[in-house]
């Protein structure tokens, strides 16, 4: 089983950018959540932004981590985003209790149709 990469960098704004590639299982929410809490509680950026560009998988657990680092963001005067999700992940993020204002740049879904079935 391939451990998801996760990226970190800042971006010219100062914001913080967490970039997650592949899937993202229970085996990963240690890992996730430990980031992430640290990125906002030591770090503290003006914004943390999380790309899920890359991401194919998100379980119940990292969705709940996603949804909670919001509230905690708000609690330390951090905006969290989460970029470029799938309307199918973004679906499942604001079921999972993450505000619709914090989701941008969702894919289309005629993108994620051509990553799934590439031209022959």
């Amino acid at each position: 089983m391939r451990v998801p990469e996760l990226d970190v960098e800042t971006g010219p704004d100062g914001s913080l950018i967490v970039r997650p590639h592949g899937a993202l299982g229970p085996e990963h929410a240690v890992e996730l959540r430990q980031l992430l809490v640290h990125s906002v509680r030591k770090i503290r950026p003006l914004r943390l932004v999380l790309d899920l560009a890359d991401v194919s998988v998100l379980d119940p657990i990292n969705l709940g981590t996603l949804s909670a680092v919001c509230g905690l963001g708000d609690d330390h005067q951090v905006i969290v985003f989460l970029d470029r999700a799938s309307p199918r992940m973004a679906a499942e993020l604001t079921a999972a209790g993450v505000p619709r204002q914090r989701l941008r740049a969702i894919r289309p879904a005629s993108l994620i149709t051509e990553e799934i079935l590439p031209d022959m």
